[in-house]
């Protein structure tokens, strides 16, 4: 009896032993992972303000800090998504207008998807979706100039205008065996919060 209560207290104590070591080394591999984490986030913080500071000093013209680092922030967003987007104040500004207001312009919704400018979607009942313009369509031009690093908020300027204006959108749509160009005429651009539609009888 003495020697199996001796095993079962050498084999508890083993396990703790075991447990510790275990929980010790998950402890310390999330400790220097968190540390790793930090430490390539700082490198990359540093880089960008090396980078910045030597333009700054070499750069043949003046150059703008605040700008530079705009145009940084809009091209890290742009590496997201098609809906994420960083938006200074003028930028945040014309967005109210779009939320909250009326402006003149065509209704659709764009974004940027692999570099190229493209239709996220037309709002019903707009001159763009009365045109025909589609999710999808990627935009060439807009009248007669070329979108290839134009940003979102660039297209967007020059897509709205006075009401009762035409613009004419060159794109190339899925299926169509090259660019279509649609004109559209501008109208004032009602933005609706909250959209409702009757699907058969009960819904």
């Amino acid at each position: 009896m003495i020697k199996k209560s001796k095993k079962i207290i050498v084999t508890g104590l083993l396990s703790t032993l075991t447990a510790a070591y275990l929980l010790g080394s998950f402890a310390q591999a999330k400790s220097t992972s968190t540390e790793s984490t930090a430490k390539d986030k700082l490198e990359a913080y540093i880089k960008f303000t090396q980078i910045l500071n030597v333009i700054e000093r070499e750069y043949v013209d003046d150059v703008n800090t605040t700008d530079l680092v705009d145009k940084a922030l809009k091209g890290l967003m742009t590496n997201l998504d098609s809906h994420s987007t960083f938006m200074d104040k003028k930028a945040y500004k014309d967005l109210t207008v779009q939320t909250k207001g009326e402006f003149g312009g065509l209704g659709i919704s764009v974004g940027m998807k692999d570099g190229a400018l493209t239709v996220i979607a037309p709002l019903d009942g707009t001159p763009a979706f009365k045109a025909g313009v589609k999710a999808g369509d990627i935009i060439l031009k807009i009248d007669d100039k070329a979108t290839i690093g134009m940003t979102i908020d660039d297209s967007v300027k020059l897509m709205r205008g006075k009401p009762k204006t035409d613009i004419v959108l060159t794109m190339i749509r899925k299926n169509e065996p090259k660019p279509i160009k649609i004109k559209i005429t501008r109208d004032i651009i009602k933005i609706q919060s909250v959209y409702v539609k009757t699907i058969g009888e009960k819904i």
